[in-house]
C-alpha cells in the first residue's frame, strides 16, 4: 500500500524517507498543504509522514492549512494507521493527541545527543538509531517548540534541554522532534543564508558521521514500514 508524505513548506521534504521508498520500490505520494494541494481520499494510504516547518502549531489562524493537517493525521491515528511526525510532523502529532505545544527555553540547531529511554531501547523501530547498541543517538536538530507528552503515549527518547525528543503512541505511531532525513545536501540548501551558525563547520561534522547516521536511519525505515 503506498505512503502518504505531508509537506509543511517547499524546502523541508523526505529526504532519505523518499530515498528508502525509492529503493525498496514503495508507491508514495507527496502531498503539499502549503502549496493548497488536497487530497480526496486516504484509505488506500498505510503510512503517514509528516514533516517540518518553521510555522508552529500554536499558528493555525495564520496557518489555516494545519488545520487540515490536523484532520488528517487524527484520521490516521484513528484508524491504527501509521504514523511519522517529524520536527514540526512530531509536534503536530503531539498536538492532536491533546497535548500542550508550546516554546522551548532554548532553541537547538545542529547535531546534539540524545538519550533513548529503556522503552526506546526495548522498541524494535526506534532502537535502529542508536549508536553501537547503546541508549544514546546522536541526531541533528533544529526547532524552538517542544511539547508535553501526550496521555498514553510512551517516553523513547529525551535530553536535558528537552525532556520529550521523541515518543511512541500505540505501537505505529512515531513522533520524532528531531530529524531523522537530513542529508549533506539538504543541509547545505537549508543554511545557505542562515546567520549566526558556524555551517561550515556544522556541515564538516556532518561528512564525517553522516555514512553511519544514514545506516540507522534506513534501520529504522526498515523496520518502520515493514
Amino acid at each position: 500500500m503506498p505512503v502518504l508524505i505531508v509537506k509543511n513548506i517547499p524546502v523541508e521534504g523526505p529526504g532519505t524517507i523518499e530515498d528508502f521508498l525509492k529503493e525498496r520500490a514503495i508507491p508514495y505520494t507527496i502531498l503539499e498543504l502549503s502549496k493548497g494541494e488536497q487530497i480526496a481520499d486516504t484509505g488506500d494510504y498505510s503510512h503517514l509522514i509528516v514533516m517540518g516547518g518553521p510555522m508552529a502549531v500554536y499558528e493555525m489562524d495564520r496557518y489555516a492549512y494545519l488545520r487540515q493537517e490536523t484532520d488528517l493525521i487524527k484520521d490516521f491515528i484513528d484508524r491504527g494507521k501509521a504514523v511519522l511526525g517529524v520536527c514540526l510532523g512530531a509536534q503536530m502529532v503531539a498536538h492532536c493527541l491533546g497535548a500542550r505545544v508550546y516554546p522551548g527555553e532554548v532553541k537547538e540547531v545542529g547535531w546534539y545527543k540524545v538519550d533513548i529511554t529503556p522503552e526506546g531501547m526495548e522498541d524494535e523501530v526506534f532502537s535502529a538509531i542508536a549508536i553501537d547498541g547503546k541508549p544514546v543517538a546522536e541526531v541533528f536538530q533544529w526547532h524552538g517548540d517542544t511539547f508535553d507528552l501526550p496521555e498514553g503515549a510512551v517516553r523513547i527518547a529525551s535530553s536535558s534541554a528537552y525532556p520529550n525528543q521523541a515518543f511512541r503512541y500505540g505501537s505505529r505511531v512515531y513522533a520524532l522532534q528531531f530529524h531523522i532525513e537530513v542529508t549533506p545536501e539538504i543541509l547545505r540548501e537549508w543554511f545557505k543564508d542562515e546567520e549566526g551558525v558556524d555551517v561550515e563547520e556544522m556541515l564538516a561534522h556532518t561528512q564525517k558521521i553522516y555514512p553511519e547516521y544514514h545506516k540507522r536511519a534506513m534501520n529504522f525505515y526498515d523496520n518502520f514500514f515493514s
